[in-house]
């Protein structure tokens, strides 16, 4: 009975063990992708909220601080971990060019309705009473 609790126990360290070290290389690759997209003028997500455009970032030294601008003329100095993930531009809609002469019907159904200050003030008293 000893031996089979043994043998259990060796099972489990050696998975904990894969299972560790495929991990830390997963981590790994994620670091040096991030390390290489991080080149000035990426935009980048910061660890606390705050969206900003890379600066100067040095990936070989990770205690130099990066600089990045949170604001055109303001640019802070931040732990160069505090990079949380680049952010990737998402497509843009590209719209053709609307003529003068080409008049655009108006459909109130797509139109978004403006509601008053009343109107929401009276929506939100309704849906606080239906909970």
């Amino acid at each position: 009975m000893e031996f089979l609790l043994f043998g259990l126990l060796a099972v489990l360290l050696v998975f904990m063990i894969f299972n560790t070290r495929k991990r830390t290389k997963q981590m790994k690759a994620e670091q040096e992708e991030k390390a290489t997209k991080t080149v000035p003028g990426a935009k980048v997500l910061l660890q606390g909220g705050i969206y900003g455009t890379i600066v100067s970032y040095d990936p070989e030294d990770l205690d130099t601080p990066a600089l990045v601008e949170i604001a055109p003329g303001t640019i802070i100095d931040v732990h160069s971990q505090a990079i949380l993930r680049v952010v990737e531009p998402k497509d843009a809609v590209v719209e053709a060019p609307v003529d003068a002469t080409d008049e655009p019907a108006l459909d109130e159904s797509v139109a978004p309705a403006v509601e008053t200050p009343e109107e929401t003030r009276a929506r939100l008293e309704r849906d606080a009473d239906d909970k």
